[in-house]
């Protein structure tokens, strides 16, 4: 069963929600955050293992959230995917520029699992789980 914590950023409740249902169903901690500024707490504090994060969001988008994310050095390693109904060649490719995975709504529930739990597995240190 896959394990560590998973942040999930939307200014969308109803995705939150989703989401949050579905990675603990799946065995993960879930951490939620509405908008850019409480992603950014949330990361610092909850040192989650990977972080789904909606790109159009009002306030600080998912984009500049990535850049200030990776301009840390607190925060700079967690892995991210961007979660975004832009869905042209030009936006995946400025979103993976800051993130290391680009999902485009709507999406698949299995497959954003599966997504999670590969970036997870890729950044565990050796020899834990």
């Amino acid at each position: 069963m896959p394990s560590g914590t998973v942040l999930v950023v939307d200014d969308d409740p109803v995705i939150v929600n989703l989401l949050q249902v579905n990675f603990e169903i799946e065995g993960y901690d879930v951490l939620a955050a509405t908008g850019g500024e409480a992603a950014l707490a949330q990361a610092r504090t909850g040192h989650p293992g990977v972080i789904v994060l909606d790109v159009m969001m009002p306030g600080i988008d998912g984009l500049e959230v990535a850049r200030l994310l990776r301009e840390s050095e607190e925060t700079r390693s967690i892995p991210i995917i961007l979660l975004s109904a832009k869905a042209q060649a030009a936006d995946i490719q400025a979103g993976l520029a800051v993130a290391d995975d680009y999902v485009t709504k709507p999406f698949e529930p299995l497959e954003l699992l599966e997504r999670v739990a590969s970036l997870l597995e890729r950044t565990r240190p050796a020899g834990s789980g």
